[in-house]
Formats: C-alpha cells, structure tokens, sequence
C-alpha cells in the first residue's frame, strides 16, 4: 500500500480527486484503491516545553539560563493525538510514503517531523503540489521525487524551529523575570523576529514624537511660453539659508524675489526630454500582495493571507499563496490564455481587461531561472465567480488575475521632460510627464502622474504671469502600516546603520518569511504590544517598555536578518545547521548577561505608548501561543498542562 501525507485535508481531497479511483473516505484518512491518503492539521507536533527535559525548569529562575537541550524532543499537540494515531496505523500498514506537505520550508518540516517522529525506516518520496486544481495534481503526481533531495531544506526548517525555542525561552524567561523585580508582573515575550519588527514600530513612533517641524518657504512662478503656461519653482542656492534638501528656511528672501517677478523675462535655458519605456509589474509574492491589498483596500496582512488560502483551498481559484517569487514557470505561458479565459469569464472588469491583452506578448515573468520551490501567485483556470465569494475575496482575486494579465499588455510609454528657466539670473525649474503609450496602465489605479509641459525648445521666451510664496512646514516620518511595515520587513536593508551588513541584506529575502510576516504583526497586537489606529500601527506603553529594556542588538533586524541568509544558506546545502544552532546560543548567553532589573525599572517608568483597544495584561499575554513566547508562567502555582500548552507554536511563527 502506497501512503501519501499531505499538510492539510484540502490537499489530501485534492489528491484523491486526482487519482484514476475514486476515493472512499475514513476516519482521518482517504482509499483509493492501492493509495492511502491522510493529512497533518498544520503542525501535529511541537517542541517539547523546557520542564519535559528537567522538572525543576517548571520554576523560572534565572541561574537555570540558558536552557539548551542536548536531545530535542517532540511532544503532540493536544489536538493532533488522533489524527497521529490515524497516521500511526496507516504507517504500519505502508510499503512506500510519500510526503505531501506544502511546497515551502515549513511544509517540508511538518511532514517529515511526523514520518520520523512515527519510527518510519523506509524511503520516502515527495509530492510537490502548488495548484489544487486536479490537472495540475495529476502533473505533480507524475513528477514525484526522492524526498532526500529535499533534507537540506528540512534541515533548515529544523533549525529554524530549535532556534526560536532557545531564543525565545531563555530571553522571555529573563525579561519576564527581570520586569518582575522590576514591579512588572505580566509575561514579557520575546522572539527572534517579532522584536526587531516591533523595534521598528518603536523606533518610528519615537522618531514622530521627537520630531520639531520647521518652516520652508517654496517659490512658485506660473509661466508664460510659446505653447501654453507652466508652474515652475525658485531653485535658491547659497547663502541663502537651505536645509539638507535645498529648501529655503527663511521668508525674506523669497519676498524679495517675488516682488520682482511679476511680468520678468526670462528663457528656457536646459531642456531635457527623456523616453521611458515601463514593463507591466510582475505577478505577486504574497507580501507584495499584501502592500498592495492594504493600500487599495486597508485590508490587514493577516486578513489577506486568510483570503488566499481561502481562494487556495477552499474555491481553488489561485495558485500556492505562500511564494517569495514574482515570476512563472515558462511551461504556464503556453496554456495562460486558456486559464485566462476560463478563470476571467464570468467577471466584466476581469473580462475587459483579458479582451485587451495580447497573448502573443512574452514578458520577462516567465522565467525559469527565478522560480524556486513555487512561482508567483496566479490563477489556477477555475472559473471566478463574485457571487460565491466575499467582496474582499473577489477583490483579492481580482488583484492576482490583473498582474498576470498585465503580462500580455504593451509597455508603458511616457516622455518625462525637465526643464530650467532662467529669470532675474535666479533658476526656475518645472517637469511633467506625457504619457505615449498607455499599455498595462489602465489596469491599474496609481496615483495620479506629473500633468505633461506645453511643447517647449530651449533658449524661448518665458514671461511670469503669476507667482506666490508659500508657508509650508517639514513633516514627520508618517507611522507605520500594514502595508509600509510589510515592506519594510521585505527591504529591511533601508533600516540598518552598518554598511557592509546592509550590502548582505539586500541579497536576502529580508525579516520574517512570506508565511510569517503577518503572523507576526497580529502576534503583536495580540499581545499588547502594539495597537491599530486609524490605519496606523503604533507601539504600547508595554511595547516601547520592552524595547526599551533590551540590549539595542535584540531589538534591531540586522542579527535575525543574517539569521535568515543563514538559514537560506542551509536549505541550499551551503550551511551546517548545527553551526549555526551553537553561534545562536552564543548570542543567547551574551544577551542573558545583560539582563538588568535597573534598567527595565527605568524603562516601565518611562511615560508614552499607545493604550492596547482591549487591554492584555499580565498572566493572560503569557498564555498566547508562538515561538518565541514564553514557555510558561513564572508563578508557582501554573502548571505543568499549562507550561505545554504556552510552548504551541503556530507554523513558521516567531
């Protein structure tokens, strides 16, 4: 008999519709015929907490850290014990395994972690699946693999799992204990990734507080040419007094001027005209995705993740949502107007824009060489219909259908000109865009272009037919948002000091992974740390507490950015899990040395921090599930069910 795991039910039932028998369905599994096919829920397994490799770490004291197990050990989830006895069962009744689990790190994790944890010895075979739609399963199933090409990756997915359990045991342990001699008496988490995010938060909301705005004084003069009238601006230079972005800190000057522009002379003395061809944007990742979704829509990461796994598993309408890749298999680009056609069919908007797309165009998303273990986001071919959906979800599909369709549109054409006028002797300087093309534009609402210049060449006549001084001031760094902190955990590189660590991550994916980066965001508001208002993300008095109270290198992205180039490095056969499991300890014990009471005393006395919308306070934050959390509550009286139940972590969450 032939077993095959899969990470969820969705995809088991997938696989079984795929097969040439038709499937009978048992308690946590699927026959059909010589095929088994049964499921994980999501991790069936979890670390063990630290009282299951010695009891007296049921107590919290900080001479037990660091807590580094020499044998790691997987307990169930308290839910998952049937589903393992299922698995268990169809095991020792198995000739060949294969394992099913989504096309990522952590679904490779999942999987294998059973198969060994259940003392399997055979081989085992892998099942790659990124499109529930039953001929691309069928595809998949005549394309299985030997799943020891893929230990490399598990062996980084493993890491990854020991690596937020020693991280954050051993410094939530440390900081809840010190915030506790401090008079604070909650849990206070700490993960390898949630704190540099909400560092990030901190830092931002500290940068707008302190923030002094100071006044500038643009000049604007509407200009009289040969084919119409442009507004231009005074370029004013030294001594007057500038800022660092040229602009004019003081009135008088300005005054000065404009009194003597109305009806100046002058000429166009540069002109320069440059023609700009713009390829469509490339199908999405899911965190380009959510950058988008929040900012068309305000929808939460979290809330867009939810719908495309909806859109995945439940309506199949997309294809695997949990891709770091912006491109596409060149085998789809054969078959994509077909799928088009089928998925845009029942939609007017979806269907103007396929009747205006050229699939003879090949554009540069179809490539190979940039799709890794799955591609970009895309339709699967099901035909869309709005009606079955919510409006969020048809909107969020809508958004994936229109990248891929942008692929078969023309470029973008545009003239940018730029253009310098000198009156008075004093430069005056106006650009505009003229759009030539418009191609993939339509399809996309953006904001609105510099308007295009009257026809211009150089040395003309300009005359000043009006002008003005304004009173503007300079303005604070807008707070983050979903959709600004998304992107900026993706191009975390703009958000670090050091030079030659900056140069490494812009090579790498970034802080957090495509599955997490919204995990972690709720984590945060979960836990009190941050709150939403009116759009905008900002830290609590808890959370600025925390960050506060940390040594600046656990509250900044370069140490788990390189972390995950580490990890990245292991899955590509590169690295040596274990080598970077002892550097994480040693940057562990460093971080424990400075623990200090004193300081996280002064850090909870410092005013400032927004007030959490349902407060999450004390005992009650310790109990939220997560790597990275605490393991258990540092009062006597919790529990050994309890301290297990604290240790549960959500797939890929840190």
């Amino acid at each position: 008999m032939r077993l095959i795991i899969a990470e969820k039910p969705s995809l088991a039932r997938a696989i079984a519709d795929a097969l040439p028998t038709a499937p009978q369905r048992h308690e946590g599994y699927l026959v059909c015929g010589e095929t088994c096919i049964s499921w994980c829920v999501g991790h069936l397994l979890e670390q063990a907490p630290p009282d299951a490799y010695d009891a007296r770490y049921q107590q919290w004291r900080l001479d037990h850290l660091p807590i580094v197990p020499r044998q790691w050990k997987l307990i169930p989830r308290s839910k998952a014990r049937a589903q393992l006895a299922v698995i268990r069962k169809l095991l020792k009744r198995a000739d060949t395994v294969v394992h099913a689990g989504d096309p990522d790190r952590e679904g490779q994790l999942l999987v294998q972690q059973v198969i060994a944890h259940l003392g399997w010895r055979g081989s085992i075979s892998r099942l790659l699946v990124s499109d529930l739609n039953r001929p691309a399963v069928r595809q998949a199933l005549q394309r299985i693999e030997d799943n020891a090409r893929y230990q490399s990756l598990f062996e980084a997915a493993e890491a990854r799992s020991r690596a937020d359990w020693v991280y954050g045991i051993n410094l939530s342990r440390a900081w809840t204990l010190t915030g506790r001699q401090a008079g604070y008496q909650g849990v206070l988490s700490v993960g390898r990734v949630q704190t540099p995010v909400l560092g990030l938060i901190v830092r931002r909301d500290l940068d707008i507080e302190a923030f002094t705005p100071r006044p500038f004084y643009p000049l604007w003069a509407d200009l009289k040419v040969e084919h119409g009238t442009l507004r231009a601006w005074w370029q004013p230079q030294a001594p007057h007094p500038l800022d660092e972005q040229g602009r004019l800190l003081e009135r008088a000057p300005a005054e000065a001027l404009a009194a003597r522009l109305p009806g100046a002379e002058g000429h166009l003395s540069e002109l320069q005209s440059k023609r700009q061809t713009q390829s469509a944007p490339l199908p999405y990742s899911l965190s380009a995705l959510q950058v988008d979704a929040a900012r068309r829509y305000k929808l939460p990461a979290k809330r867009v993740l939810d719908i495309c796994q909806t859109l995945y598993e439940r309506h199949q309408l997309i294809t695997y949502p949990r891709s770091d890749c912006r491109y596409l298999p060149e085998g789809h680009f054969a078959a994509a107007k077909t799928t088009l056609d089928t998925a845009c069919a029942q939609d007017a908007t979806l269907r103007e824009w396929y009747q205006g797309a050229d699939f003879s165009r090949r554009s540069r998303a179809w490539n190979d060489k940039q799709v890794g273990a799955h591609h970009a986001l895309a339709p699967t071919g099901r035909t869309f219909d709005a009606s079955r959906l919510t409006g969020d979800e048809a909107n969020v599909f809508r958004l994936i259908a229109r990248n891929v369709l942008a692929q078969f549109y023309s470029p973008l054409v545009t003239r940018d000109v730029k253009a310098a006028f000198s009156i008075h002797g004093e430069c005056f300087r106006a650009q505009g865009r003229e759009i030539l093309e418009p191609g993939w534009k339509p399809l996309f609402t953006t904001r609105d272009e510099a308007p295009p210049l009257p026809a211009l060449h150089e040395g003309e006549a300009a005359r000043v037919v009006d002008c003005a001084v304004e009173d503007r001031q300079t303005r604070p760094p807008d707070p983050f948002t979903d959709a600004s902190l998304i992107k900026a955990m993706m191009n975390i590189a703009r958000y670090v000091d050091d030079a030659t660590v900056k140069r490494t991550l812009r090579d790498t994916d970034g802080l957090g992974t495509e599955a997490t980066r919204a995990g972690i965001m709720e984590t945060l508001v979960t836990r009190g740390y941050i709150v939403r208002q009116q759009g905008a993300l900002r830290a609590t008095r808890t959370g600025r507490a925390l960050i506060q109270a940390l040594p600046d290198t656990a509250t900044r992205p370069e140490r788990t950015a390189l972390w995950e180039q580490r990890l990245a490095d292991i899955a590509e056969g590169r690295g040596d899990a274990d080598a970077f499991l002892d550097a994480l300890v040693g940057d562990v014990r460093q971080l424990l040395d400075q623990a200090d009471a004193a300081r996280m005393r002064q850090a909870l006395a410092t005013t400032g921090g927004a007030e959490p919308s349902s407060p999450s306070r004390g005992k009650k934050r310790g109990t939220r599930r997560g790597s990275g959390d605490a393991s258990s509550s540092p009062r006597r009286r919790a529990g050994k069910s309890t301290a297990r139940r604290r240790t549960s972590s959500k797939k890929g969450q840190t």
